[in-house]
């Protein structure tokens, strides 16, 4: 039975291993995509109904969290799907894998989002630039089992965060575009190197 067990062990430890070396192509371009509409569309609804999000910040918070909620979503279950299909056998380890790799910059974020309201809320017109910062960390923990121009992607994103930073420093602005057009633009990048990749790939197998 000990030899079992350690054989199950390193049966455990090799998928894993696999796992984490091999590329993840859970993620689709259509609906990384529609992620970045959906931020678009979410920037066009607080310019229509949220005149002055700084005073109304708990608006702002639940439009926002609502749309990452639903890309979240849209996102995993189509990665759960994806990855059944073309993963198999390892579909459950990459799966816990990509999660692995993005969950720090998601909880950091969460957490800094909640000291930053309850203990300075003076400074939320930081919180679209420092979200894309900490998005971009996410990206680029991720980038090593995705395509290589991915790292483009979390270049774009920490770009893009800081220079919200540096913007809305002069007028402590939460405006919407702030967050549509990086998130926007970012993810339909995204998805056109996850598209790209996918054409690359599907060349290769077709010409061995």
């Amino acid at each position: 039975m000990k030899d079992l067990d350690e054989a199950l062990a390193e049966i455990t430890a090799i998928r894993s291993q696999l796992a984490r070396t091999a590329e993840f192509r859970g993620y689709g371009p259509v609906t990384v995509a529609g992620t970045g509409l959906l931020a678009l569309v979410a920037a066009e609804m607080q310019a229509l109904w949220l005149s002055d999000p700084a005073h109304e910040i708990v608006a702002y918070l639940v439009l926002w969290s609502a749309t990452a909620a639903l890309s979240l979503v849209l996102v995993g279950v189509e990665m759960v799907t994806r990855s059944r299909t073309i993963h198999s056998g390892l579909a459950e380890e990459m799966i816990w894998t990509a999660v692995e790799q993005f969950l720090p910059a998601a909880a950091a974020g969460l957490l800094m989002t909640t000291v930053l309201l309850l203990y300075a809320p003076a400074t939320a017109w930081m919180l679209p630039g420092l979200w894309q910062v900490v998005f971009s960390l996410g990206v680029f923990a991720s980038a090593r089992f995705l395509p290589r121009a991915t790292f483009a992607v979390g270049v774009w994103y920490l770009g893009t965060g800081l220079a919200c930073l540096a913007f809305a420093s002069h007028q402590h602005v939460l405006s919407p575009w702030l967050m549509g057009l990086p998130f926007g633009l970012g993810q339909l990048f995204a998805s056109a190197v996850l598209l790209w990749n996918q054409q690359v790939d599907d060349a290769q197998l077709q010409q061995n």
